[in-house]
């Protein structure tokens, strides 16, 4: 049985806005509702393998190894300046279109899930994470924890989608003023580049 407190507390670090809210965020703001569900689709997707790693003990392994763990966050922090950069040298150009073509919403997607997969704190947070709501009394462990992890991407999914929305909610009135297009690209440019450092700066 799913317990109260683990809705409560997945759906707390799901609304907390991070690097994958920004990303869903900034194209449901410029791009359209495409392309904002595209992007709280890759993201969510790009926990999968974090999951996956978690339930067989692989977040264990590279907890362990330093050397694995500063190799995938390096990648990741390149990931999230690579990403501000090219939203900055993108200001002023970005085109409000909501019909984003099928690959364009397919790029979008990736690069939600290359954010989330070159995050490696989030192996090491559902492997502290997940365990703390398996009943000592199960059954099966394993399938348990197959189960809150499938809650917990769908929870990730809804709120994401959500935030995506809400952000497209205000395109018309964003669209009207290119000074304000400007301020919001340059502001979400500098939030990558502030995440990439902020990741860069951790410890294992």
């Amino acid at each position: 049985m799913i317990s109260t407190e683990f809705l409560l507390t997945s759906l707390v670090v799901v609304l907390i806005p991070g690097t994958g809210v920004i990303y869903t965020v900034s194209n449901g703001l410029f791009i359209g509702w495409r392309a904002s569900i595209a992007a709280a689709c890759g993201c969510t997707a790009g926990i999968l393998p974090h999951l996956a790693a978690s339930i067989l003990g692989l977040s264990a392994i590279l907890h362990m190894s330093a050397i694995a763990f500063q190799v995938i966050k390096f990648i990741g922090v390149l990931y999230l300046f690579y990403l501000a950069w090219s939203m900055w040298r993108e200001t002023g150009s970005m085109q409000f279109d909501s019909s984003s073509s099928q690959r364009g919403l397919l790029r979008i997607a990736i690069r939600g899930f290359l954010i989330n997969i070159l995050n490696p704190k989030l192996s090491i947070f559902f492997l502290a994470f997940l365990p703390l709501f398996v009943a000592p009394e199960a059954s099966s462990p394993l399938f348990q924890m197959l189960i809150l992890s499938s809650i917990f991407m769908g929870l990730t999914l809804f709120v994401f989608i959500i935030y995506g929305l809400s952000a497209n909610g205000v395109r018309r009135y964003v669209q009207k003023s290119p000074q304000i297009i400007v301020w919001l690209q340059r502001s979400f440019a500098v939030i990558f580049a502030a995440l990439g450092a902020k990741l860069a700066a951790t410890e294992q």
